[in-house]
């Protein structure tokens, strides 16, 4: 995966992409004092549009408000404005953009009240999170030896860098057995999401996924929520035990990066025909028109950079 672009926005300025660097003693990189958003823009028939940009805006704010940032640099119509700039000076139509809010100064006695935040965003070409093949033929999984997060251990509505810790180590773990993803139970027992991903699973025609209180409430999960009802498919959140996994017709996870991507095998438990199943095939259909502003219901959801 190339990082690189020709600029990064660095507090109200676009830097040459060299030149977007931050001190040793910076507190956010010793102790993940940062939130951050991914977010996608896609090409278009009226040139790249940013998905969702308002939203995501909207849940970097409330994610900083929820660490306790309690003085923000920046207002969400200033977030927008400027992920709409980077990814127009960079030239790009379809990438990956990464608006990070972290503690640039202070905070070393580990209170958030005494140190100063930054804001800077990245945008690079990133197409194919979960491997080229997914998308048609889906990816494998594991149940991960490490639990999400408790809510009240570490803010779980909140994209907080340092929480991403607890992913990193399950995903690390799933990798080297073989797996492509790994799901995340909650302290509970119950499904709760994948590293970065939510989860949802077919079960005699109707979707069920896990309710949101131990997960991040995702934005592409709210979409896909809303096109399986247009495609009139009866959505329900409920807990979720992992042998309901097994038996499922299918399983599919959705975000930012990875889109919308079929599994076909848990534990080594072939789901369903081990293949992408239909319901997943058709939300996959709509939704890849969505982003791209093919469906006219909504396309208020595509933020046009031109």
């Amino acid at each position: 995966m190339g990082m690189e672009s020709k600029f990064i926005w660095m507090d109200g300025e676009l830097v040459p992409f060299e030149k977007a660097t931050i001190h040793f003693l910076t507190p956010a990189l010793h102790y993940g004092a940062a939130v951050f958003e991914g977010i996608r823009a896609y090409n278009t028939a009226r040139g790249p549009a940013v998905f969702r940009l308002r939203e995501h805006a909207e849940r970097l704010i409330e994610s900083a408000e929820v660490f306790g940032f309690r003085s923000l640099p920046f207002s969400v119509d200033q977030i927008a404005t400027a992920v709409k700039d980077t990814v127009r000076a960079n030239g790009f139509t379809d990438c990956y953009i990464r608006p990070l809010l972290y503690l640039n100064h202070g905070g070393w006695n580990l209170n958030v009240d005494s140190g100063q935040a930054s804001l800077a965003i990245a945008v690079w070409e990133w197409n194919n999170y979960l491997g080229e093949d997914a998308l048609e033929k889906g990816i494998r999984a594991n149940i991960s030896s490490f639990t999400r997060h408790h809510v009240n251990v570490s803010m779980t509505k909140a994209k907080v860098s340092g929480n991403y810790v607890n992913s990193i180590l399950a995903k690390t773990e799933s990798a080297r057995l073989g797996f492509q993803e790994a799901i995340m139970l909650d302290p509970q027992g119950y499904v709760a999401e994948c590293t970065g991903e939510n989860l949802f699973l077919v079960r005699r025609g109707k979707i069920y996924t896990p309710a949101t209180a131990p997960v991040l409430e995702g934005i592409t999960r709210h979409t896909v929520f809303t096109i399986a009802k247009e495609l009139g498919y009866d959505v329900r959140e409920i807990p979720v035990s992992r042998d309901q996994l097994y038996t499922a017709d299918e399983v599919f996870v959705v975000g930012t990066a990875a889109e919308c991507i079929g599994l076909s095998e848990i534990d080594f438990r072939r789901i369903g025909d081990g293949t992408r199943g239909e319901i997943t095939r058709a939300i996959q259909t709509i939704y890849h028109d969505v982003i791209r502003g093919r469906v006219a219901k909504f396309e208020d959801w595509c933020e046009y950079v031109g």
